[in-house]
């Protein structure tokens, strides 16, 4: 089977889910990687058993790379996307795309003018827990869905993130970190939005880390942290956001309810692969366990590259696609405009929703 041959930039965090799991997919090799920290790279390369350990300019300059996969912080997400299309190789990057719509859309300006792909996360929405979700909506099985609940709450990342202060600054918040998932299954399991409200604030305009190893450190924080609003979805569904880094303790709120005309599912947390997936019926009592019927439902995060790089291959659209990550960041900005306006915000841009994924698409070795 011909494959993509790829590169990692970016090797922190999130780098080692990333490529243990591209030794699972077929449509493409991971060949490479790259960090700003050569001696990072290097580490990665040996643990992950990747062939070259490069500067970020070494990587972009190899010929033999057609598609560069961008893990870098937020606040570059752009800057590294343009310098892969203009090194002529295909990107997908970590949510966000970008932190700016005016950067998002220059990404997709310069990918459209030199004929190239951008793909973007989150690809959880390609997991077995949402695509079964995507199926039961799509056989009608809740009838028209007419609503949508969706809760995203938690404490804050300086409580156990080695380096939390990105998520405090520009392209950073619940909203920017945690939205991507929730926004991206919604658009799945609904279709795009066509209006916005929001109300949002800085619940505390300093933070303390407590993880190591920068415990003890004071972080000012320059984006909200409490998010809430409503989602018009083009379908004629109404919807409800709340995204928040300032809850103390866990909740009870379900992560995504869907109401249809003929019944209610609640959907699993977008932020993972799999279930538990339920469907309470109309005139039924209780809420029943729905099995998952597609594959990929353990962390398979690099499924949305193997997507892109098989629809490359093929001459078909992906789905963790530029159109829709531009609309989700153009919907998080959207919450925080209404927010400051006191009016909706109406989206100026759309999106397919995204094709059901079928279960032999990428298949692994």
């Amino acid at each position: 089977m011909k494959k993509l041959n790829v590169g990692i930039i970016g090797c922190g965090n999130i780098s080692s889910i990333y490529m243990k799991n591209a030794q699972t997919f077929e449509s493409f090799d991971l060949i490479a990687c790259a960090d700003l920290d050569i001696n990072r790279a290097k580490a990665q390369a040996e643990a992950h058993h990747i062939a070259k350990a490069y500067s970020v300019n070494e990587l972009l300059n190899d010929p033999d790379i057609d598609l560069i996969i961008n893990l870098t912080i937020p606040k570059v997400h752009a800057d590294v996307c343009i310098q892969a299309l203009e090194a002529g190789k295909h990107v997908y990057t970590e949510k966000p795309l970008a932190v700016t719509r005016e950067e998002g859309q220059k990404i997709l300006d310069v990918a459209n003018a030199r004929q190239l792909r951008v793909g973007s996360a989150p690809d959880t929405f390609l997991g077995a827990g949402i695509q079964t979700a995507v199926q039961i909506i799509e056989n009608g099985e809740i009838g028209t869905p007419i609503g949508a609940s969706a809760f995203m709450i938690c404490r804050g990342h300086e409580h156990w993130h080695p380096d939390p202060g990105f998520y405090y600054d520009a392209g950073g918040g619940p909203m920017f970190d945690m939205g991507p998932y929730y926004l991206t299954a919604l658009i799945s399991l609904l279709g795009p939005i066509k209006r916005i409200s929001g109300s949002a604030r800085i619940s505390y305009p300093e933070r303390t880390i407590s993880s190591e190893p920068k415990a003890g450190t004071i972080m000012n924080v320059t984006v909200p942290t409490h998010i809430t609003g409503t989602l018009d979805f083009a379908s004629g569904a109404i919807g409800s956001l709340t995204t928040s880094f300032d809850a103390f303790g866990g909740t009870s709120l379900p992560p995504i309810e869907i109401y249809g005309s003929e019944g209610t599912l609640l959907v699993p947390d977008p932020n993972t692969f799999g279930g538990p997936l339920k469907i309470r019926r109309k005139g039924e009592k209780e809420f029943i366990d729905i099995p998952l019927t597609h594959g990929y439902e353990l962390n398979s995060r690099g499924i949305g590259v193997a997507d892109m790089a098989l629809a490359i291959l093929n001459g078909n659209e992906h789905r963790a696609n530029s159109s829709l990550a531009y609309h989700v960041l153009e919907a998080m900005h959207g919450f925080h405009d209404a927010s400051d306006s006191g009016i909706f915000y109406q989206m100026q841009s759309t999106c397919k929703k995204p094709l059901p994924l079928p279960f032999t698409l990428t298949q692994t070795k």
